[in-house]
């Protein structure tokens, strides 16, 4: 059992950091809203700390679940940040979503300090990380990688190294990228059946079972069908991801004229409110605009 660190307790780090506690280790908090860092300690154990340094004071690993590049910087590099708190040889795991170009100059400065860092983002949403059943897809170095998915393990049900710095970050941007087609295909399909006049439930019971079946189809069907978006991963994170997706795809001479497109869609969801609606609110757009 490791001495732990987790930085940020949005609707991913809370359940998350609950898990690495339950599974045995030392965990200490740390949350930009201080009281919920103190819910998470009434509810786990564990401990919490005023800063991302005093957080990260003495232990093996220090995990991270933020908001946005600018985030992940300032609890890493900021006057309290964790690098000046982490001891040689510490291991930094970032889960947030973020640029690849972000997550290699904050590996280059945690080298800097005698730390290794890995990208670890994360796919499975609110539910899978409640369940301890989420995707990690990871880039570093092999033998820090080797020390941090043990750790990991406490709520992933698939984690792997994919390449070096960076490549976990770039895995998630594919991920994202296939999210976006399969739910405007999903919302096209569902507004088509009801258009259509057909049972939905029934249609989904018989296309799932063949080539069109996905998890979002699955998981998602029945509440876009109810017009039920209350499912954690919002709208405005969607557009920050694909936002990511969209300049790494023209720095690498990519096309990605669908995830624009979609994209777009959910620039119309904003304007009807939904910022913090989860992604299969896709349909709500075309409900909207039908």
């Amino acid at each position: 059992m490791a001495k732990l660190a987790f930085l940020g307790l949005g609707v991913m780090g809370y359940p998350m950091a609950g898990h690495l506690q339950a599974a045995g280790h030392d965990v200490t908090v740390y949350n930009r809203t201080a009281a919920k860092a103190e819910d998470w300690v009434k509810a786990h154990g564990g401990s919490s700390a005023a800063t991302p340094r005093e957080a990260a004071k003495g232990a093996d690993f220090v995990m991270s679940c933020v908001g946005n590049d600018d985030d992940l910087r300032e609890i890493c590099l900021g006057k309290d940040g964790a690098f000046k708190g982490m001891k040689t040889g510490a291991i930094f795991v970032d889960h947030t979503t973020v640029s690849a170009a972000v997550t290699r100059d904050l590996a280059e400065e945690a080298g800097g300090h005698g730390v290794a860092f890995v990208d670890a983002p994360i796919s499975g949403g609110q539910a899978g990380a409640e369940n301890g059943q989420l995707s990690v897809m990871c880039g570093g170095a092999q033998a820090d990688y080797d020390k941090a998915e043990p750790v990991i393990a406490a709520y992933a049900k698939i984690c792997r190294r994919i390449g070096e710095t960076g490549a976990g970050q770039v895995t998630k941007m594919c991920n994202q990228i296939a999210i976006a087609g399969i739910v405007q295909g999903l919302s096209e399909s569902l507004n088509f059946a009801e258009k259509a006049g057909l049972d939905i439930a029934s249609v989904v019971e018989v296309i799932s079972q063949g080539a069109a079946g996905s998890w979002q189809m699955a998981n998602r069907s029945k509440t876009m069908a109810e017009g039920e978006f209350e499912h954690g991963f919002a709208v405005d994170w969607m557009r920050k991801d694909l936002a990511i997706c969209l300049q790494t795809g023209d720095e690498i001479g990519a096309s990605l004229p669908v995830t624009a497109l979609v994209d777009q869609f959910y620039k119309d969801v904003q304007s009807m409110g939904g910022n913090r609606w989860d992604t299969s609110a896709l349909i709500a757009r075309l409900r909207r605009f039908d």
